[in-house]
């Protein structure tokens, strides 16, 4: 894949490569301060090129017979106070025939285990830096505040040999409602969009990576990549002045607070020590929420939303963000519990009991 600068809004839509993602993280609140975080992914592959565990033993192609790529999506609603996170995986995600055939972003698709009538989700841009999202939890609209940030500065990024193109919508308010419990809260905040695609397979690799909104304006990316042989570093961000910054040094440092997954025996750092020298940054990082693990297509990894503080160039700061912990070991087979769990699914939606599993 020949490095060439990101175009916007051409580049919104999808590419011919082997993986793909579009992405949604953000804070909200409601009108009583009850705090809420939510992430949403739908992530598109190749059938034949792709490296995940489960597409190698489940006949995909057999499914989808003339088709090149499926989609898969990832969902999650964090209720902080009640320390409760309530996930949505689509294994398979059956998306509508005239998805991305409109001149801006769009993308209509469904989870095909239909058993109790079924959430059109939608990912779509409703105007020039105008977005919208629902899912069967929430239903939000987002006005971007900020130019795109493109990473690695023309959107192109190369991390252990794999060159991927990547862009971030950093800072968008947000206003909608959120479902809990049958109840719908309305809500505003703030939130973040990531768009990524690759010519590169899956690989059992590790990947710490944060996004921040801190409030001095800063905006910030950063993640460290272990292919098992070397790290890779990138920090890419907007400074309060609005220009753009990015690096490859940061030294992440997790601390004593681990959370063991019940499921997978997987372990988490849910605390960080975070230093970027070159733009002289100290910050220290803590998850609002422990279980936020996410198990899907024989991957497990941990997503959810953090609070930031610390020092940029010897100034105090805060803030908010969210952190992805992709790689961590397991002993937990994911194919057989796989099928155990979309059993459990379809007994779940039987029951009307539809909330808080992974």
């Amino acid at each position: 894949m020949q490095p060439n600068k990101i175009s916007i809004p051409l580049d919104q839509g999808p590419h011919e490569t082997v993986i793909e993602w579009w992405y949604f993280n953000g804070h909200l609140h409601d009108p009583d301060g009850n705090a809420y975080a939510f992430m949403d992914c739908l992530f598109k592959a190749d059938i034949e090129k792709v490296d995940l565990p489960y597409v190698r033993h489940v006949p995909i192609k057999k499914v989808f017979k003339d088709a090149k790529y499926f989609y898969f999506a990832h969902s999650l609603l964090s209720d902080i106070r009640a320390q409760k996170t309530y996930k949505d995986v689509q294994n398979i995600s059956m998306v509508s025939n005239d998805s991305f055939g409109r001149e801006r972003l769009f993308i209509n698709y469904i989870d095909p285990i239909i058993v109790q009538g079924f959430t059109d989700n939608v990912i779509e841009e409703t105007a020039t830096g105008v977005f919208h999202i629902k899912t069967e939890r929430f239903n939000l609209a987002f006005a971007s505040k900020k130019p795109p940030l493109l990473e690695g500065g023309a959107g192109h990024i190369t991390v252990c040999g794999r060159d991927s193109y990547y862009y971030s919508l950093t800072d968008l308010e947000a206003s909608g409602h959120v479902t809990i419990d049958g109840k719908r809260i309305e809500v505003k905040g703030k939130a973040w969009m990531d768009h990524q695609w690759a010519n590169v397979a899956y690989r059992q690799d590790i990947w710490t990576w944060f996004s921040f909104q801190l409030d001095d304006g800063t905006d910030m990316m950063c993640c460290e990549y272990d292919d098992g042989q070397k790290k890779d570093c990138i920090v890419d961000g907007l400074a309060p002045s609005g220009k753009d910054f990015h690096y490859t040094k940061l030294s992440l440092a997790p601390g004593s607070d681990i959370w063991k997954s019940p499921t997978t025996n997987a372990e988490y750092p849910l605390r960080w020590t975070i230093s970027i020298p070159e733009y002289g940054a100290e910050l220290q990082v803590r998850a609002l929420v422990k279980d936020n693990e996410l198990i899907s297509l024989g991957v497990n990894y941990w997503e959810g939303p953090i609070e930031v503080s610390g020092k940029i160039g010897g100034k105090e700061v805060k803030g908010v963000g969210f952190m992805e912990l992709v790689g961590y070991a397991t002993d937990y087979n994911h194919l057989l519990a796989g099928g155990k769990e979309i059993a459990k699914r379809v007994v779940d939606f039987l029951k009307g009991n539809k909330g808080g599993t992974a």
